[in-house]
């Protein structure tokens, strides 16, 4: 996605670093660590994920660990929403709920606080890329456990290929295909 800054034409894909066999051999990992760094360029991915996401009128941004809540506060405060955090077992206080789903390799479990989503909140969750869908697909089970209207789902990158949002049945948006 190109943008105009100052004058000069810059594509998000420019801020976007690739890492070759990490985390392990044969892998090719997107790293948004160049974007963050880049105050123009991410204050741009923000905004425009916000527009893309604020026709869903959300009372609350679900951010999943780690690194969808590095766009789930900016994009939070964009649209004038609170934030929620979906963290792995074991990481938040008090009352949870769970749910688990199965990665490449065995499971995990995504856990958020009983007490700050209620039914019938509208919600958009985020994360950093969709690659298979299942942390996603996930999130989504354990918002719909709460009984919230989940309206609408986001990430910065998205690696088509992998068929990510087959996986769910919520309105998606990416701002860079890969």
């Amino acid at each position: 996605m190109g943008f105009n800054l100052k004058g000069i034409v810059v594509n998000l894909k420019d801020h976007i670093a690739t890492i070759p066999d990490f985390p392990k051999p044969g892998i090719l990992f997107y790293d948004i660590s160049t974007l963050l760094a880049h105050p123009e360029a991410w204050d741009f991915a923000v905004k425009q994920l916000a527009a893309k996401l604020a026709d869903t009128k959300p009372d609350l941004v679900v951010g999943i660990e780690s690194r969808g809540f590095l766009i789930g506060v900016p994009l939070a405060m964009t649209l004038g929403v609170g934030l929620v955090m979906v963290r792995k077992a074991g990481k938040l206080p008090g009352a949870v709920i769970s749910q688990s789903y199965d990665l490449e390799y065995g499971s995990d479990q995504l856990q958020v606080r009983a007490d700050i989503m209620k039914p019938k909140m509208r919600v958009v969750i985020v994360d950093d890329i969709l690659a298979t869908g299942g942390t996603i697909a996930a999130a989504i089970a354990l918002c719909r456990k709460v009984g919230t209207d989940i309206v609408g789902a986001g990430c910065l990158l998205e690696l088509v290929a992998l068929q990510g949002k087959a996986k769910f049945d919520v309105p998606f948006s990416s701002l860079v295909q890969y």
